[in-house]
């Protein structure tokens, strides 16, 4: 009897199959059309305006894909993080050269980018093994933020120079005539007790962290003032390489 209703349903599945499995192909060629038509038309309506806030009149998601697009013709593979988990305050992934970077999108209208933003950033960037990291406003930084990103593989991108960087793509076409490089570490002259180490120009390279010989005091976690336990990271780019977790991990994700 079940081989009779196997024999008898098979060929109604396979009727239906024909018609459903290109009509779902046909979906989602015209949902990947319709994204690459808009963040095309953001990035014409933003170089075409003259205002100085034609950045601050878009919404956060509409933000997120012209940051998203500015990437693309940089020659990266994006990855737009809008799932419904945790992505650690990370908006984009992007993907050049066999390396990973991470991208933070901040629209904010009213206030700077401060330093704890760019100071998340960069331990979800140890956590995760990625080569370096992209902090992008449609406002400005503050000057802390500003100088904890040197010297590390961060590079900041507030809204003059994002706009910058569209209208040279309206002038001549794709964004190859000004790249978005890589963020490069410069060297510091007196590393500090947990610090990433200077690496090449290129490529950029996971940065491995320096311990002094002597113990160290946990510090409190920046997330939830717990106490933190130091860990080894067991894959990407820094893999063997020491970090600070917090205690409460996975309830906490916060890193130093």
């Amino acid at each position: 009897m079940a081989g009779a209703m196997v024999g008898a349903l098979w060929p109604m599945f396979a009727n239906i199959g024909q018609y459903l499995i290109p009509t779902l192909c046909v979906i989602g060629a015209a949902a990947s059309a319709w994204r690459r038509h808009a963040r095309r038309a953001l990035v014409e309506n933003v170089t075409r305006s003259e205002a100085a806030d034609s950045l601050d009149d878009m919404s956060w998601r509409e933000f997120e894909m012209l940051v998203g697009e500015v990437f693309r013709l940089q020659g990266y593979s994006v990855l737009e993080n809008d799932g419904p988990g945790p992505d650690g305050g990370i908006d984009l992934t992007l993907r050049k050269d066999g390396e990973k970077y991470l991208v933070q999108c901040k629209q904010w209208r009213a206030f700077k980018v401060s330093v704890p933003v760019v100071r998340e950033l960069y331990g979800v960037m140890a956590a995760s093994g990625a080569s370096g990291g992209f902090v992008v406003t449609s406002g400005r930084f503050t000057a802390e933020a500003e100088e904890f990103a040197k010297g590390r593989n961060i590079q900041l991108i507030d809204g003059p120079r994002l706009q910058q960087m569209l209208r040279q793509a309206k002038a001549s076409g794709p964004l190859a005539s000004a790249p978005v490089a890589p963020p490069q570490v410069k060297p510091r002259p007196q590393p500090a007790p947990i610090q990433a180490v200077a690496t090449q120009a290129a490529p950029i390279q996971a940065q491995p962290v320096a311990t002094q010989a002597a113990p160290m005091q946990a510090p409190a976690c920046p997330r939830c003032s717990q106490p933190m336990l130091r860990r080894t990271a067991k894959k990407g780019a820094n893999a063997g390489n020491d970090f600070w977790g917090c205690s409460t991990y996975p309830r906490c994700r916060g890193t130093a």
